[in-house]
């Protein structure tokens, strides 16, 4: 394993552009099943709940799973488990291109979920650890914008090919790309754990079952990771049905409307991430609780857009307030990962981010699209979506409550 001094600034940089490509492709393959959302509802004759269900598999597997991936990245080589869930979870969405109907469709989206567990477990904390503690927002922040551009192109990819071919064959071709890029990340070398400017390499992985349950006494480990589920409740609805929504509101055909999604997402969601990692680092420096106020202030700006946009009459203001709503969205994309990474120690890192996966979706988006596509069928589901905004509120006010205890608890780690 390579060390803080022997990791040359070129092979780190090309060590973040790697992670960054299979995290571009982590949400190419999750988000690929919402552009082709109207193409399955209509080939398999299913109700809002069966569809919204279809997300909510992945999400259960990829919760339930992370907290094993999570004791095994804090044990074991961060690399191997983040190839290994790179070539899962590319071939089982490939294989979903040749499911012959909703079980087995459903059970390969689950597989989805166990494969993106491993790499979302280590992968953040492994970024980090590449470069100085001072710079950790806008790194992450790099790596993060995977989540705008990826989702964007799993609209716009999933849409083309879905309207041009079908569903089973964007499937299929967005899914084997991600084997090309399993031997080379199989063969990246890795910092120390804790940083390329960690004090005790050597000291790397030893940690204890009172470790990772002092977790849980962590204040602010706690109210952050509540507010990311609330966060992840929100966008998890808004990314899964918005396509849905505007083809059903705006009577924009699968390859328009997931076009359109997709450009305002990579738009609004790179230039949301950068803000958020910048402005975050330049806070940081000014308060031990900048992170949060940059995340708190972007929750609270963006809900009266979320709702404008949902309420909106016509096609031009609603993807407006969608550009706003996703920037401010987006904003906190680095801030909050960072401060998991700043109020926990090196060796139980995986397992934080682990316990952050399990929860911001237990309580986010393995839930989020079933309740909604459950209130669509009983309501519509233009006042279904309207639950979203709701959730935005409440994570901005978590981000303030957390401040309270940030300074405290990141003092605890020390120089880690």
């Amino acid at each position: 394993m390579g060390t803080g001094s022997t990791i040359s600034l070129p092979y780190r940089r090309y060590a973040l552009g790697l992670l960054l490509a299979v995290n571009l492709l982590n949400y190419i393959d999750r988000q690929v099943l919402f552009a082709v959302f109207p193409l399955i509802k209509i080939d398999l004759n299913l109700s809002d709940t069966a569809l919204g269900f279809l997300g909510s598999a992945f999400m259960f597997s990829y919760m339930l799973f992370a907290p094993l991936f999570g004791w095994l990245g804090d044990h074991w080589s961060r690399t191997k488990l983040a190839c290994g869930g790179l070539v899962v979870w590319s071939l089982a969405t490939a294989l979903a291109g040749f499911a012959p109907g909703y079980r087995t469709l459903l059970a390969a989206r689950a597989t989805v979920g166990v494969g993106e567990a491993s790499f979302g477990t280590v992968s953040p904390g492994l970024v980090a650890d590449f470069f100085p503690k001072e710079r950790r927002g806008q790194i992450l922040s790099w790596f993060y914008v995977a989540i705008p551009v990826g989702s964007a192109l799993g609209y716009l990819l999933g849409g083309v090919l879905g309207q041009q071919y079908g569903w089973h064959a964007a499937f299929l071709l967005v899914g084997l790309p991600g084997l090309f890029l399993a031997i080379p990340l199989a063969l990246l070398r890795t910092p120390p754990r804790g940083g390329v400017d960690a004090p005790n390499p050597a000291g790397e992985g030893k940690n204890s079952i009172a470790s990772y349950a002092a977790l849980f006494k962590n204040r602010a480990f706690v109210c952050n990771t509540l507010s990311m589920a609330a966060m992840t409740f929100a966008i998890g609805g808004l990314a899964q049905w918005l396509p849905s929504f505007l083809h059903r509101f705006h009577s924009l055909d699968v390859a328009k409307g997931n076009t359109l999604f997709g450009a305002t997402t990579v738009m609004a969601g790179i230039l949301g991430t950068m803000a958020g990692g910048w402005l975050g680092d330049h806070w940081q420096k000014r308060s031990g609780k900048g992170y949060l106020l940059v995340s708190g202030w972007g929750f609270l700006v963006g809900t009266p857009f979320a709702v404008w946009a949902l309420l909106a009459a016509n096609l031009t203001s609603c993807m407006i307030a969608i550009f706003i709503a996703e920037f401010f969205l987006f904003l906190n994309t680095g801030p909050l990962n960072t401060v998991i990474i700043n109020v926990t120690k090196p060796a139980v890192r995986a397992m934080a981010f682990a316990v952050n996966i399990f929860f911001i979706h237990a309580l986010g988006d393995a839930v989020s699209p079933s309740i909604i596509g459950w209130f669509s069928d009983r309501w519509e589901l233009r006042s279904a979506l309207l639950i979203t905004p709701c959730a935005m509120l409440l994570a901005g006010l978590l981000c303030f409550v957390c401040g309270r205890f940030v300074v405290q608890d990141m003092a605890k780690v020390g120089s880690q």
